[in-house]
């Protein structure tokens, strides 16, 4: 990949990965709007797809499958760290960084919203790096 490809490969990784932040945020702030259990789904499903974009950001020239992989792992390891308290670690769930980063409950559902909000991503991905018609019928 060239230097100027890569900078830009990244640059969109860094843009998907914050405006999944923003409608994450969203979701999580806009209590109202859903009914609770699917916001929490939501909200986990658009995690594990911030964590596959910053995959994309870190490692620009791994092939998708790779990263998605890593990211699924990542969010598993997350999810089950969640099934060892502390006092220091609860302490620092407790705070909203702590909580949107680290969670606080393990719930077995977030391991299959992850594996569909990283599907979601190396979907949309996927459908990105296709050549388009134009390009095949030249």
């Amino acid at each position: 990949m060239s230097p100027s490809l890569l900078i830009r490969t990244r640059l969109a990784f860094i843009a998907l990965a914050l405006g999944t932040i923003a409608a994450g945020l969203a979701v999580h702030w806009r209590r109202q709007l859903l009914p609770p259990a699917l916001q929490d789904i939501l909200g986990d499903a658009l995690w594990a797809m911030m964590i596959a974009w910053w995959f994309g950001a870190l490692l620009p020239n791994t092939r998708p499958a790779p990263r998605a992989l890593l990211a699924l792992v990542v969010c598993w390891c997350v999810e089950l760290s969640q099934l060892y308290h502390t006092p220091a670690l609860d302490a620092l769930r407790r705070t909203t960084l702590g909580h949107l980063v680290l969670g606080s409950d393990f719930d077995v559902r977030d391991l299959a919203a992850y594996v569909v909000g990283i599907a979601v991503a190396f979907s949309l991905e996927a459908i990105q790096r296709r050549p388009s018609r134009a390009k095949r019928t030249c």
